[in-house]
């Protein structure tokens, strides 16, 4: 069968049309999921797939979800030696009316003027979600909220969240201050990635501070995810970031805009599960094994085994690849000599008689050119294989 092959300086462009393409042909079918959450996006970490999403860049109000920013800061500077788990910070009278026990919202509990270190102002602030606590650590930090502010949008800037803005280090509303679930998911793989050994803190189920105990807000931690943050005000609904790990596999969602907590843990549920249980990483090709051969002309041998150079692996809607076919097209009769690395075939992936993958397949071994008396052999025995037709 004729087939149009791209030159090789377009094989770059050729591949990224194809991964396209593949997450067209493998993507889970329309309607086959939903959320009532108004906006919302499911990633798998290790492909970087979106494997659902519904409203991601819509702008809304961050309430606690803002603290992932703060938070990151934080390690940001504790791992560039500007901080030190060890400092002390003084509750300012700022931090303890606007974020304090008669503020009316979440927080840490803290006594004004009290000193407290940045190693339990950390645990206030992702595991009881202290409004107080974010103050604190902005004050003693940067000097102001707005001044911290100003190092979250670089941070924000520098790991690429494109769509939100801080005004403030806890989230409580304020003008101009916004983010989308996309970015949200982004700057979740971006705590975990960089910083594994401040992400347990996200799964502390409770923090006692000052004889206070206080439970983690996030429903999911006690139904299979590990981390990060929930988030509510009256103008963002009820919001989660949350990431969960299962076979070898890492999934990041991010949500806001339900009604109550019920319908948010519900919700929440729903996707954690459509991700890790829907969707199935296969090996399509192995590099270590055989998965074909190519017939040699005049060689010491008649054909050469065919290898791919490297895995192929894909994530897909689980059971999607039950009518999905292998042809193995090789470029020959390969004259001989050759070289083992050699290219040599393909590999041609179809689904419904259409081709959605093509993989470059190259000789295993090296076969050098047949003695003349052998290649004698060789014609004679394809003119008599020739004349039996």
């Amino acid at each position: 069968m004729w087939r149009c092959r791209l030159p090789a300086p377009f094989t770059g462009l050729a591949s990224l049309l194809q991964a396209l393409l593949l997450v067209v042909v493998f993507a889970a079918p329309a309607g086959a999921f939903e959320t009532t959450a108004p906006t919302a996006i499911l990633i798998d970490v290790g492909t970087g797939r979106v494997l659902y999403e519904k409203n991601a860049d819509d702008p809304i109000p961050p309430a606690s979800l803002a603290k992932l920013m703060t938070a990151t800061v934080v390690f940001d500077m504790i791992k560039k030696g500007e901080a030190s788990r060890e400092d002390t910070f003084e509750v300012s009278e700022h931090a303890w009316r606007e974020g304090g026990a008669n503020s009316g919202g979440s927080t840490m509990f803290l006594p004004v003027h009290k000193t407290v270190s940045l190693d339990d102002l950390i645990k206030g602030l992702i595991i009881q979600s202290g409004n107080d606590a974010a103050i604190v650590i902005a004050e003693g930090l940067s000097g102001s909220e707005a001044k911290f502010a100003d190092r979250m949008n670089a941070e924000a800037r520098a790991i690429g969240l494109s769509h939100s803005h801080f005004v403030n280090p806890h989230g409580l509303p304020a003008p101009g201050q916004e983010v989308t679930m996309r970015d949200l998911a982004i700057l979740a793989e971006y705590l975990i990635k960089t910083f594994p050994q401040e992400y347990p803190l996200f799964s502390e189920q409770s923090f006692t501070f000052n004889g206070i105990t206080q439970k983690n807000r996030n429903p999911l931690l006690e139904l299979g995810a590990d981390g990060l943050k929930t988030g509510h005000t009256a103008a963002s609904g009820y919001g989660l970031v949350a990431s969960a790990a299962k076979g070898g596999r890492r999934i990041v969602l991010a949500m806001s805009g339900m009604q109550s907590l019920a319908e948010r843990a519900r919700e929440a549920k729903r996707v954690m599960d459509f991700g890790l249980q829907d969707f199935e990483e296969v090996t399509l090709i192995s590099a270590a094994e055989a998965i074909g051969e190519a017939k040699v002309a005049g060689g010491s041998q008649e054909s050469v085994p065919l290898f791919a150079r490297e895995d192929l692996t894909m994530l897909v809607p689980r059971g999607s690849l039950a009518d999905v076919t292998r042809v193995i097209e090789g470029n020959g009769p390969i004259p001989a000599p050759v070289k083992k690395g050699q290219r040599a075939g393909w590999a041609v992936f179809s689904r419904g008689g259409e081709p959605i993958r093509e993989v470059p397949l190259f000789a295993g071994e090296s076969v050098e050119s047949a003695g003349v008396f052998s290649r004698i052999a060789g014609t004679v025995a394809a003119q008599f294989r020739s004349d039996d037709r």
